[in-house]
């Protein structure tokens, strides 16, 4: 189901993420193919959060992440365990907020306009099954009120769909 959304982009983020929240969880279906839902996704938070310059997916596959759906410029197809944000994500299974990814040790630069980021893991029990991350090409766009929304939108992902399926996607 597409699901037309039109946001008032001058609002306070809060109150951004308030107009995000009912959408995604119309978009977020267990009748929906995964990787559409994700796809979706990506292009409601790059389109509602004027701050981002990239939103995507990474796909685990043992112990790497492969990109999935993604709106914005080409990104790094496969990211190792440990490596960038992401890979650290991936590690040590919780949110990283980067202010200046300059200043991170190992970042992975895929598009070098990209100032700061903010990467969410999708765990569920215990299990990380993929990675969302958005750019910025602002230095310290990303916050703990970004970090809370979008936490709550990856716990949604997780309770909402089988995540076993992504490990069906060809990757």
């Amino acid at each position: 189901m597409a699901e037309q959304a039109v946001f008032n982009i001058d609002l306070p983020d809060e109150e951004i993420y308030m107009q995000i929240l009912p959408i995604l969880e119309n978009i977020v279906s267990s009748d929906e193919p995964v990787i559409s839902i994700l796809a979706n996704v990506t292009a409601l938070l790059k389109e509602a959060l004027t701050k981002v310059s990239w939103a995507g997916f990474y796909i685990r596959r043992d112990d790497a992440l492969y990109l999935g759906p993604f709106q914005g410029k080409t990104a790094c197809a496969k990211i190792l365990k440990g490596r960038g944000v992401c890979g650290a994500s991936f590690l040590r299974k919780e949110t990283i907020i980067v202010d200046n990814v300059n200043e991170f040790e190992g970042h992975i630069s895929c598009d070098s306009g990209s100032r700061s980021e903010i990467v969410i893991p999708i765990i569920s029990n215990g299990e990380v099954y993929a990675i969302l991350d958005l750019d910025s090409y602002k230095y310290a766009a990303f916050n703990e009120i970004d970090r809370n929304h979008m936490e709550k939108g990856a716990n949604l992902i997780a309770r909402k769909i089988d995540l076993e399926k992504l490990k069906n996607i060809v990757i």
